[in-house]
């Protein structure tokens, strides 16, 4: 997050807090006290029941990038049929839970021939709202109803955005824009031995082995790359060090991409529980003067649009949209809310410097409009199944942090991060030894 997303935070929290001194009925000071300690209370508690499964979803998106190869993804979502749907669905699934880097690569995917269907609708979305990490958290904060709907929905808007980019998007609209993801493309080639992205026309160091030519980022990589390592397969990966090394740079990378979110999520939603009183809540969402059909309606497109102005995404959308939940949006409302993430500001300037102003126009309404949608179909269908849980069986904190299994697991998961942990700081220092620069490749 950039320091002017951090500010608009801080000013929405101020406000938050502003409007519960005003409307609150206690005395300022316990009011202002009684607060604190429960959004700290909601924050700390929140990160102690989901821990153990960020971790375990980290590690696991870690080793699907690491271990399976990825170089001819590219070709299997050139189409906007079933077929390439649920090949961009599936990697997206397995693949990263941060907005900013699923749409980095959804872009990769786009400007080397996919479509837009399978690249920016199934990929981009299911890489940020169906990955593993993010199921877990909603079924521990929300409920396995909340974990289905997403999943369902999900294949839904999908769905649709595959439609609106086939009947509504003219060909010429989304060819313009591919050529703008291509106008600033660098080469870049990655190191076989160390994992760095190096520019092939500008290394001095490469070699050619049955036809390939492989680039590395130092003399030393190119002497020790072994040929036959280049087509290792996934068990051969899994049970070497090497591919560990590289499931904790990966794992590493998503961590230092997403804690802040995670960390504004759950501070965040700890502010609007502690200072907010329910009165307020009562009066934005209108359950009781609206009635059921319209309330419906306006909290679904109410949460599309909180999720674009909060800038919080991915994991970290989920605390806050529990809080939304226990304090009256409706079920079809904190969907949107969740599935709106890819449309925050910051986003917003990605797609217009990626495709240009007019196809990031298109992208981001057709993006809000089946959020919407969405949410309004999958309420109605879990409403008319009685499938849609109560509010009272939402836990948002525990009173306190117990000794049971949770405990268990967030120890096992504290460890498993330490190892991870250690096995990347052992390849970086690996890799400062070969004396190569650059970024690790995506």
């Amino acid at each position: 997050m950039e320091r002017r997303d951090y500010a608009i935070l801080t000013v929405l929290a101020v406000l938050a807090v502003a409007v519960g001194a005003v409307t609150t009925r206690e005395p300022l000071g316990s009011f202002l006290v009684g607060g604190a300690v429960e959004t700290a209370t909601t924050a700390v508690t929140m990160g102690w029941i989901t821990w153990w499964a960020l971790v375990v979803g980290f590690a696991i998106a870690g080793g699907v990038e690491a271990w399976v190869p990825s170089e001819k993804v590219s070709d299997l979502l050139d189409g906007d049929g079933p077929r390439e749907l649920a090949y961009g669905t599936f990697f997206g699934f397995v693949s990263s839970s941060c907005s900013y880097s699923a749409t980095a690569t959804a872009k990769n995917f786009f400007k080397k021939g996919a479509s837009a269907a399978a690249a920016l609708g199934a990929f981009m979305f299911a890489s940020t709202n169906l990955v593993i990490e993010i199921g877990a958290v909603i079924w521990i904060l929300l409920g396995w109803q909340f974990l289905a709907a997403d999943f369902l929905g999900g294949l839904l808007l999908i769905g649709l955005m595959a439609l609106g980019f086939r009947y509504l998007v003219p060909d010429d609209v989304i060819e313009r824009a591919r050529e703008n993801a291509t106008s600033d493309d660098e080469p870049t080639a990655r190191d076989p031995v160390c994992g760095m992205e190096v520019d092939p026309e500008e290394t001095e160091y490469s070699t050619e082995h049955d036809g390939t030519t492989y680039y590395f980022c130092s003399e030393s990589c190119m002497e020790s790359f072994d040929p036959s390592d280049a087509n290792d397969s996934i068990r051969e990966r899994a049970t070497s060090i090497d591919g560990w090394r590289a499931l904790a740079d990966k794992q590493w990378k998503e961590w230092g991409m997403l804690w802040e979110d995670i960390l504004v999520g759950f501070v965040f939603a700890g502010v609007l529980s502690g200072f907010v009183p329910d009165s307020v809540w009562t009066g934005l969402f209108a359950g009781e003067v609206l009635g059921l059909p319209a309330f419906v309606v306006w909290t679904t497109f109410l949460g599309a649009v909180i999720g674009i102005v909060t800038f919080v995404c991915s994991v970290g959308n989920v605390p806050f949209a529990t809080i939304l939940w226990t304090e009256g949006l409706s079920f079809g409302g904190v969907l949107s809310y969740i599935y709106a993430d890819l449309i925050i500001p910051p986003l917003l300037d990605a797609y217009r410097g990626y495709y240009g102003t007019q196809f990031a126009a298109v992208l981001s309404g057709m993006i809000f409009v089946c959020a919407v949608v969405t949410g309004l179909v999958v309420h109605a269908v879990f409403a008319g199944f009685g499938l849609i849980p109560a509010r009272a069986g939402t836990q948002v904190a525990e009173t306190s942090i117990q000794l049971d299994y949770k405990a268990v697991l967030n120890v096992l998961a504290t460890l498993l991060f330490g190892a991870l942990y250690y096995l990347h700081r052992d390849s970086s220092m690996t890799d400062d030894a070969h004396g190569g620069a650059g970024s690790a490749a995506d």
